[in-house]
């Protein structure tokens, strides 16, 4: 009986790397649910004068293809777009538009949405929420 050394070279994880990757490619909602989950980007800070600004880039949308819907009562503001619209010629480029809906919640309840007010132009929308004036900060003198 003859020794017989065999070498088993796992691959990562457990797996073959190959397996891991021709996985993916036939898991076909998983990868488009990766591929669409940030859009649109959004940009969110805090400007000078306290106020919260929320950039959406959106290029390819006109006006007429969105919609701002602020629910003060949840305290949300919802940015949603439909790209289904008319066949247009465009010229030799082609921008990519999908249909999105997107809530975002003020859960500190500090911001007065009812103040909000929105831009869009050359395909950044713009929206400017302003403090509440009794969650700004207050400083008293000291006597």
């Amino acid at each position: 009986m003859g020794n017989t050394l065999t070498t088993f070279r796992p691959g990562l994880l457990g797996r073959t790397v190959f397996d891991d990757i021709f996985d993916s490619m036939l898991d076909f909602p998983a990868a488009l649910n990766r591929t669409t989950q940030g859009y649109p980007v959004a940009d969110i800070y805090r400007d000078g004068e306290d106020q919260t600004v929320m950039e959406f880039a959106l290029a390819g949308f006109t006006r007429d293809d969105l919609s701002i819907e602020i629910k003060p009562e949840k305290n949300s503001i919802t940015v949603s777009a439909n790209a289904a619209q008319e066949e247009k010629e465009f010229d030799s480029r082609r921008i990519a538009r999908r249909s999105f809906t997107k809530t975002y919640v003020n859960y500190d309840n500090n911001l007065d949405l009812g103040a909000t007010t929105a831009q869009y132009e050359n395909g950044l929308l713009r929206l400017v929420v302003p403090t509440r004036p009794e969650a700004k900060p207050l400083t008293i003198s000291i006597k």
